[in-house]
């Protein structure tokens, strides 16, 4: 039976404890009826609501913690599972992109973009946007701040330094979160896979169709994983499988040439390229730089007094067609002041779910190897994964196993969406996953990004 209905018109909370005000229990859910507005000025009538769960199931005194949802009724009854929509990240939440908990009903204005995909797929069933773990406002956002150095200027970077930070950020964020009575060793991939079945069995459904973008996509492989037999279908996009948390730079580095071959017809580009095109501006960029330093005059914008940086390989990662070009023909003063604005010392924030996660899943030892011998690192160096890879064993979360890292065959029906613009989660990700998949199908967006 459904833990919430319609009762004269109304949603009644499925909690009696939320009604009471008791500690909620795990597996119960609160919902309340709500609205959002599209920008016309429409309300889409919908259900809030919070899902309560272990912080960590394999802890039998695990404190219960919150996860906010939001659940659209299907415009007619067709008797299809409802959508799960999953968002990317990790430390995403759709729920905050649809404005969807604003107290004051006219701030609930969704982009136009949420409203079409509502429209789209309540058509069909069921629509539910459902938050992620340590990163929902109708229960607990996990985020560290922190106060960085003020990195010397006459030193170049280095990913010493990456990991130096990340791992005073690690040690900080664990005494912050143990000073709070927070588990940090359940925000892991396994626990999201397992929070997907707890609100499908308290809504009452017997299945669901999942779509995920992005670490949407790893966190519904991972309920693929571990729940096979609820999942209906699947609609994935940004293809991130479990043990591609870190991407190959030959990958990325195939993604990037490809948006710079489109670069390269452009006329207003063609007079500054070098031979090689713009990959042959990146390599002798990486050249001079591996040979010496560069000292790069810049205004401090705080003091208004010109200061010299000192430039080196890590600080160097190439990305636009112009910018890449602009530091080619030695036109250093945007690459500079974006350095310059990195070496001070300011405040900054890290949603640890992030790096909880993702160190958790980490990568199979055969993925580890070849990301360290990867050719394109001499190209784009190891910033993707240098740090976490080296703060892994810090972090408190489990490892997930090789096991569980590894692709098996599936039946279930998936239908893949990949740009081959896409850098962040390569179209090569996709070449690799789709195999195990065998009732899977490809749209391949050519230009499309992440």
């Amino acid at each position: 039976m459904m833990r919430s209905f319609f009762s004269l018109g109304l949603f009644v909370l499925a909690s009696s404890a939320a009604v009471h005000g008791a500690t909620p229990r795990a597996g119960e859910v609160a919902i309340k009826p709500w609205a959002v507005l599209t920008p016309p000025g429409e309300n889409i009538a919908c259900a809030l609501g919070t899902l309560y769960v272990p912080e960590n199931r394999e802890k039998p005194d695990s404190r219960v913690i919150g996860i906010g949802f939001l659940r659209v009724k299907a415009a007619r009854a067709t008797g299809a599972p409802p959508t799960f929509h999953l968002p990317g990240g990790p430390a995403n939440s759709y729920l905050l992109n649809l404005n969807a908990n604003k107290a004051d009903p006219a701030a609930r204005v969704a982009p136009i973009g949420y409203v079409e995909d509502i429209a789209l797929y309540r058509a069909i069933s069921d629509v539910v946007y459902f938050d992620q773990r340590g990163y929902s406002q109708l229960g607990e956002v996990l985020t560290y701040s922190y106060q960085t150095k003020d990195y010397p200027l006459t030193e170049p970077n280095s990913l010493q330094r990456e990991r130096d930070e990340l791992s005073e950020v690690a040690k900080g964020a664990m005494a912050h979160y143990a000073a709070k009575g927070v588990d940090l060793t359940g925000y892991t991939a396994h626990q999201c896979a397992t929070d997907v079945n707890d609100l499908r069995k308290a809504l009452g459904y017997d299945k669901v169709v999942l779509i995920g973008q992005s670490y949407g996509g790893q966190w519904s492989f991972a309920t693929m994983r571990l729940f096979p037999h609820i999942v209906a279908r699947a609609v994935l996009s940004g293809i991130e499988p479990l043990d591609l948390s870190y991407d190959m730079p030959s990958h990325v580095y195939e993604a990037m040439r490809r948006q710079w071959f489109t670069a390269e017809q452009d006329p207003k580009l063609k007079p500054y390229l070098p031979p090689g095109g713009i990959a042959g501006a990146v390599r002798e960029i990486a050249k001079r730089l591996e040979k010496a330093p560069l000292q790069v005059p810049v205004k401090d914008e705080k003091s208004g007094q010109t200061v010299t940086i000192t430039l080196g390989r890590d600080d160097f990662r190439p990305g636009e067609p112009a910018a890449i070009l602009a530091v080619y023909h030695g036109r250093y003063d945007t690459w500079a002041r974006g350095a310059l604005n990195r070496r001070r010392a300011h405040r900054s924030s890290v949603p640890v779910i992030g790096p909880l996660i993702d160190t958790a899943l980490a990568v199979t030892p055969l993925r580890r190897h070849l990301l360290h011998t990867d050719a394109a690192t001499e190209v784009i160096g190891w910033w993707n994964f240098d740090d976490y890879m080296a703060t892994e064993e810090l972090w408190p979360t489990k490892d997930a196993g090789d096991e569980f890292r590894t692709e098996v065959q599936t039946t279930t029906p998936v239908l893949f969406v990949q740009g081959d613009w896409d850098t962040s989660t390569p179209m090569e990700n996709l070449v690799q996953v789709m195999p195990f998949f065998v009732n899977s199908r490809a749209l391949l967006v050519r230009h499309g990004e992440h």
